[in-house]
């Protein structure tokens, strides 16, 4: 095992001896729809409106009203930059990320001395404490229902602590110590947590971490049925490096951190509170979401109590991700491409040799699956992998089927196979009635296919 701690300082100074990866620039931004539209033509890529472009990672050391803070964004934004970051071949990063679950190494407890993290600490209870004065979180557009935090990890555990786990969520400032979260119905751990701590009319405590090593991040997008209910996601990262995820306790709630971040916010979930998304703009929109549209602003977000802003000392890293880039592709999309790897392993073993969530589907929406069929016999298990995937993963809609000659990577040669080995009228499966993304604008009632 390595000695030297993985976080996201030793990512970037890898990252830095691979040209055309990494770029930084001492030209002053705005977090206020500026930085965001800089980072657009450079590297953004994904469902971004056009024009845009698979560009390098992009550190801006010059943020307008935050002295000596960075703000990092694209560091997840091409498959092939994950693929350097993890040390291994991009196009099979499923199967790595499938064998890192099986294989956890768990995370360790640290002392505070030993917590970058904590070098700075603001409590709420500081007479000038404001979260939109101490997080330089970016707003994308204009229309943004304020500054976002995209790419925090949330942890929180069950009321016991006998259950924990980390997910990420679109989190908005809404005061100086309010943050308006959105839980995924029926979709988050977190969410059956804090349900728990509702009912008991109970705060939940939680920490967010923010500016961490990629592995933490795209580890922590997994969902069930791999990472079951109580599977501890940072195990994953583990793997994913050989070496445990450091925590340690929160310094005003009784909530586990993660101990090199750049940032850790703490606070609690309120409960029965709840915020308009927008309260602050009424513009009807959240911010840039995957699929390539604004969404809607939430009604009734959850409540985020803050109670502590803590930061590494020395010019500390804010991260953020614009939602339909091409690092949302590489957080969501690898992590379920691992996933339906490891159903369709099991069910029917060695017909199923890669599987892709492209950039179009925004990592969540389709998938494209390479099948080995070795004889005649084998026909039709092409539809059963497809039927396994629809049936474990909710979210997605569209599922390309390939033979094993077909690069699934290039989708011009998907497009190609389609048009010269597909007709409709015989092999297109539709299945209606099926429940997808609520982000997906063609799932909304007022849906009209000729509009």
């Amino acid at each position: 095992m390595s000695l030297e701690k993985w976080d996201l300082r030793k990512v970037l100074a890898e990252l830095q001896q691979h040209d055309g990866q990494y770029h930084e620039t001492d030209v002053e931004v705005d977090s206020d729809a500026q930085l965001a539209g800089v980072y657009r033509y450079i590297g953004a890529g994904g469902t971004v409106a056009r024009p845009t472009q698979e560009g390098p990672a992009m550190m801006f050391n010059n943020v307008k009203g935050f002295n000596d803070t960075r703000v990092l964004i694209g560091l997840m934004a091409s498959r092939k930059r994950v693929g350097l970051m993890f040390h291994h071949d991009y196009q099979t990063l499923g199967q790595f990320l499938n064998e890192a679950v099986t294989k956890p190494v768990w995370p360790k407890m640290v002392e505070e001395k030993d917590a970058p993290a904590h070098e700075v600490i603001h409590r709420a209870t500081d007479e000038d404490f404001d979260i939109r004065k101490l997080v330089a979180a970016p707003t994308n557009t204009p229309r943004d229902a304020g500054p976002y935090i995209t790419v925090g990890v949330v942890a929180g555990s069950s009321m016991d602590k006998s259950k924990s786990d980390v997910t990420i969520h679109r989190m908005v400032l809404e005061d100086k110590d309010k943050i308006g979260i959105y839980i995924m119905p029926g979709g988050r751990h977190i969410g059956a947590f804090a349900e728990e701590y509702e009912k008991a009319n109970q705060p939940m405590p939680i920490t967010i971490s923010i500016g961490l090593d990629p592995a933490i991040t795209i580890g922590a997008t997994f969902e069930p049925p791999t990472t079951p209910f109580g599977y501890n996601e940072l195990g994953v990262a583990g793997a994913i490096r050989q070496q445990p995820v450091e925590l340690v306790k929160g310094v005003t709630v009784d909530e586990n951190a993660i101990a090199r971040a750049e940032y850790t916010l703490e606070g609690y979930i309120m409960p029965n509170e709840r915020i308009q998304e927008d309260i602050n703009t009424h513009t009807g929109k959240a911010m840039p979401e995957f699929p390539g549209y604004d969404g809607d602003a939430n009604p009734a977000l959850q409540v985020i109590k803050v109670t502590a802003v803590t930061h590494r000392k020395e010019n500390p890293i804010m991260q953020s991700v614009i939602g339909p880039s091409e690092e949302h592709v590489s957080m969501a999309g690898i992590p379920t491409e691992a996933s339906i790897l490891s159903l369709v392993e099991r069910a029917i073993p060695g017909k199923v040799l890669n599987v892709y969530n492209p950039p179009a589907g925004g990592g969540k929406l389709m998938t494209i699956m390479q099948i080995h069929k070795e004889n005649a016999a084998d026909e039709g298990i092409q539809r059963q992998a497809a039927l396994l995937a629809f049936s474990a993963f909710k979210e997605l809609k569209t599922v390309i089927l390939v033979d094993d000659d077909v690069n699934i990577f290039d989708m011009n040669d998907v497009i190609w196979t389609m048009n010269t080995r597909f007709q409709a009228d015989q092999d297109l499966m539709v299945l209606p009635g099926m429940r997808n993304h609520p982000l997906d604008p063609s799932e909304r009632p007022e849906y009209d296919p000729k509009s």
